[in-house]
C-alpha cells in the first residue's frame, strides 16, 4: 500500500526520532566551522520539529496510514508516539519545568501577554471572513457550496481549533454539521497552516534580540523573571545522584498520573451529572475534555510544589529533564507534518494561509504598538492556534520558567474558543453569501 511508510513499528519511529534531537543537539554544540555558521541562520529548535517533518514526506515515518490486511481488507493505523508525548511527556515537563517558578514574578509580565493573546483570537475571528471574501474574487467555487457541504461550515471548524483546541473543534462540527466526508480536508488545512505558522514563529525565537529591537519592546520583566529563576538554580546548583533522579522522575511520572486520574474523574463526573456538558454544541462541552483537565492539573500540582522543598530539585536539574521531554514532543509534533500535503487541496490551503497571515500581520501590529515582547507574540499565538499541546513547547523554547505562561494562555483560550469561532462562523456565513 503506497500510504503505508517504510517504518511503522512505534519503538522504530521513536529511535529515529531521537536521533534526530541527537543530531541536532550534537551539530549545534559544535561551536567552529560550518555548523556554526549554519545554527546563526537556522535555529537548533527548528530543525528539531522540520528532520521529522521530512522523514514523514519521504514516507519514512508516518503519523497515519492505510494498510491491507490478509483478507484485503484496508484499515486505517496510527503511531502513538505522539499520544504518549503529549499525555505522558507533556504533563511530565509541566511539573518539572513549573518547580521553580514564581508566580508572582510572572503575574508581574502585566497585561500585555493578555492583550497579545486576545489580538490573536480577534485575528483568527476577522481572518476567517476576509480570507474567504479575498479567495472568493479570484475562485468563487474554492469558498462555494451548499447546505451542510457549505465550505463555511468547515472552516467553522479551524475557528475552533485555532481559537480553543480540538474539543472546541468538535463541538464547531456538531453545531454546523458539516459533511464528515469532506471533513478531512479541513483537517489537512488545520495540519499543514498551523505546522507552518509554528515553523515560522520557531525561526523567529533565534532572531529574538533583533525583533524586540525592531518592535521597541521591554523586556525587562520577562528577562527579570528568568534571571531570577537562573540566580535560584545557581543557589542551589549541586550534582544531581542516583536518587535525586529518581525522585524527579517520581515527581514527574506521578503527577502525570494524578493529572490523568483527575482528567477522567472530573470529566465523568460533569458529564454524567450535568446534561449541558453533553451536549456537544454547547461551549461547555470544553470541560469534559480529558487532555484539557490533564494540563491544568499538572500545572497547578506544579504551582503547588514550588512553594514546598520540592523547589530546590531544579537544583539537581528538574527543568533540564522537563526541556528533554518538551523537545521529544516537539519532534512527534514535527513527525505529523507531510509537507506533500501543501499540493492537495490549493485552494482550501491559500485559504488557510491567508487566514493565518490576517492574524500574524494583526498580531504583529498590535505588538508593534504597544512595544510587547515577540515571547509574548509568539506564545499567545500559539495558545490560540497550537492550545496547550504547543503553546508550553514555544514558551519553553525562550526559557523553561516560562512554560507556565503558555499553559495559563492556553487554559484561557479553551475558555473563549467556542464562543469566539460561533462569531467567527457567523462572519464567514455572511462573508460568503449564504
Amino acid at each position: 500500500m503506497e500510504n503505508t511508510p517504510l517504518f511503522t513499528n512505534d519503538t522504530i519511529v521513536f529511535g529515529i526520532l531521537m536521533l534526530c534531537l541527537g543530531l541536532v543537539f550534537y551539530t549545534s554544540s559544535i561551536k567552529s566551522g560550518f555548523w556554526k555558521s549554519f545554527y546563526k541562520i537556522v535555529p537548533a529548535i527548528l530543525l528539531c520539529y522540520l528532520l521529522p517533518a521530512i522523514f514523514n514526506s519521504l514516507g519514512i515515518i508516518s503519523p497515519d496510514w492505510k494498510e491491507l490486511t490478509p483478507d484485503g481488507e484496508l484499515v486505517e493505523k496510527s503511531s502513538k508516539v505522539y499520544y504518549i508525548a503529549s499525555r505522558y511527556l507533556l504533563p511530565a515537563s509541566l511539573v518539572l519545568m513549573t518547580l521553580s517558578i514564581d508566580l508572582k514574578a510572572v503575574f508581574n509580565l502585566g497585561p500585555k501577554a493578555l492583550i497579545i493573546f486576545l489580538t490573536g483570537t480577534v485575528g483568527i475571528v476577522i481572518g476567517g471572513p476576509i480570507a474567504i471574501l479575498l479567495i472568493s474574487a479570484v475562485s468563487p467555487e474554492t469558498v462555494g457550496g451548499a447546505d451542510f457541504d457549505a465550505v463555511w461550515r468547515g472552516l467553522s471548524t479551524l475557528a475552533g481549533s485555532w481559537i480553543g483546541g480540538s474539543a472546541n473543534q468538535a463541538a464547531m462540527l456538531e453545531i454546523y454539521q458539516y459533511n464528515p466526508d469532506k471533513y478531512g480536508g479541513m483537517v489537512l488545512v488545520d495540519i499543514v497552516v498551523a505546522n507552518l505558522w509554528m515553523a515560522l514563529l520557531l525561526i523567529g525565537i533565534g532572531k529574538t534580540k533583533k525583533i524586540d529591537a525592531w518592535l521597541k519592546a521591554d523586556t525587562s520583566a520577562i528577562e527579570s523573571l528568568k534571571e531570577k529563576v537562573s540566580t535560584y538554580a545557581d543557589s542551589i546548583t549541586r550534582n544531581p545522584t542516583l536518587t535525586d533522579f529518581m525522585i524527579m522522575l517520581s515527581i514527574a511520572f506521578v503527577t502525570v498520573g494524578i493529572s490523568h486520574w483527575g482528567a477522567g474523574g472530573i470529566s465523568n463526573f460533569l458529564s454524567n451529572n450535568f446534561e449541558v456538558f453533553n451536549d456537544k454544541s454547547s461551549a461547555l462541552s470544553t470541560f469534559t475534555s480529558k487532555f484539557f483537565w490533564m494540563v491544568t492539573i499538572a500545572t497547578i500540582i506544579g504551582i503547588l510544589l514550588s512553594y514546598t522543598k520540592a523547589k530546590k530539585y531544579e537544583g539537581a536539574g528538574a527543568s533540564k529533564i522537563g526541556t528533554i521531554f518538551i523537545y521529544v514532543l516537539i519532534a512527534t509534533i514535527g513527525m505529523k507534518m507531510d509537507m506533500g500535503m501543501i499540493f492537495e487541496n490549493p485552494g482550501l490551503i491559500a485559504i488557510g494561509l491567508v487566514w493565518m497571515s490576517i492574524h500574524a500581520f494583526l498580531l504583529i501590529g498590535v505588538a508593534k504598538l504597544i512595544k510587547a515582547p515577540y515571547f509574548f507574540l509568539a506564545v499567545g499565538s500559539q495558545a490560540n492556534v497550537g492550545g496547550a499541546a504547543s503553546a508550553p513547547v514555544v514558551a519553553a523554547a525562550f526559557h523553561p520558567s516560562l512554560a507556565t505562561v503558555g499553559v495559563l494562555l492556553a487554559v484561557f483560550g479553551y475558555v473563549v474558543g467556542t464562543y469566539g469561532a460561533i462569531l467567527c462562523t457567523i462572519l464567514m456565513q455572511i462573508a460568503s453569501g449564504s
